[in-house]
């Protein structure tokens, strides 16, 4: 069974103008999306700015409330949960968000900041609590004497890593890591995905990695979704769809990416245009105004997901 399954996820949100606030529109953010995540398994959400994967986390992170849709979560409907049910939930599901100096109050000290989930969510005295914290430090690299510093005497790497290890504080399940590494430097960047990596080997946490960074989904990513206007466009596994992309849109992506692997030459798909409002998304396929391989049907009949090889592609195409 799988850890999470999203089935027809939607979120639209109202455009409220004019001083009573009446709603001109919706935007459709997130629309029906469905995906599932296996324990100890990694899911890379990839796409342009605005295309909703940020509010696909925000949606499992309960954050914001779904328009319609499904969450399960080990089996169980998240959105029906509440009370004591609901709490257990937000313990196992913690994110870590891509601004390693905004996520982390400046005016706290790092083994407060690590400790604070504790104090929160479990009953334990202040001995246990720095044992803890101790510990966790050690799990992402840090020294003990970390505890006593403030954020803004490390790097942003290491920052970060203050980031992982509040995260783990209450052994969760999964986490959603949106753009963790997007604000770091490229030096950097390898070392905190190699450590976020070895802690899935050894605590068997899932991900759900959201990225711009392709060649950083495909080295974390055990299946890759591609997201465009709020929908998904294909979803297989990582080394597939990264070296063999099927879907036009996912296809110019890669190739505007540098090369995964050098020796196997892409194929060259570019793009025209701008990405349409999510106000007023296109009919039929939400890519055909932008896409060179259209078809007159594109414009008319949005298509399915359906099998193709190894993957599931929404393309007329196919």
């Amino acid at each position: 069974m799988p850890l999470l399954e999203v089935s027809g996820l939607t979120k639209h949100f109202p455009v409220r103008q004019g001083a009573l606030g009446l709603s001109t529109g919706l935007v459709r953010a997130v629309d029906s999306v469905s995906f599932s995540l296996d324990v100890g398994a990694t899911l890379g959400l990839v796409g342009e700015s605005g295309c909703g994967k940020t509010t696909t986390s925000k949606l499992i992170l309960g954050l914001e409330p779904p328009t319609s849709g499904e969450i399960r979560f080990a089996g169980e409907d998240v959105l029906a949960l509440g009370g004591e049910s609901r709490r257990r939930y937000r313990r196992a599901v913690q994110a870590v968000f891509q601004d390693p100096y905004a996520s982390l109050d400046p005016r706290m000290r790092v083994g407060s900041i690590v400790a604070e989930p504790l104090v929160i969510n479990e009953r334990m005295d202040a001995a246990g609590r720095r044992r803890r914290v101790q510990e966790l430090l050690g799990v992402v690299g840090l020294p003990a004497r970390a505890a006593d510093l403030f954020p803004h005497e490390f790097s942003g790497g290491q920052r970060q890593r203050i980031a992982i290890a509040r995260a783990l504080a209450l052994s969760p399940k999964l986490i959603v890591l949106d753009e963790p590494v997007s604000a770091l430097d490229v030096s950097i960047r390898a070392q905190i995905l190699n450590l976020l990596r070895d802690l899935q080997t050894r605590l068997g946490v899932s991900y759900l990695f959201i990225a711009h960074d392709l060649a950083a989904v495909a080295h974390m990513s055990h299946t890759i979704a591609v997201m465009y206007l709020g929908k998904i466009v294909e979803i297989g596994g990582a080394p597939e769809v990264a070296l063999s992309p099927q879907h036009p849109y996912t296809k110019a992506l890669f190739a505007a990416a540098l090369p995964i692997d050098v020796e196997t030459a892409g194929e060259e798909v570019t793009l025209s245009g701008e990405v349409p409002s999510p106000l007023d998304p296109p009919g039929g396929c939400r890519f055909h105004p932008r896409c060179p391989f259209v078809l007159p049907r594109c414009a008319a009949e949005e298509p399915a997901l359906r099998p193709r090889e190894d993957r599931l592609v929404a393309c007329h195409l196919y």
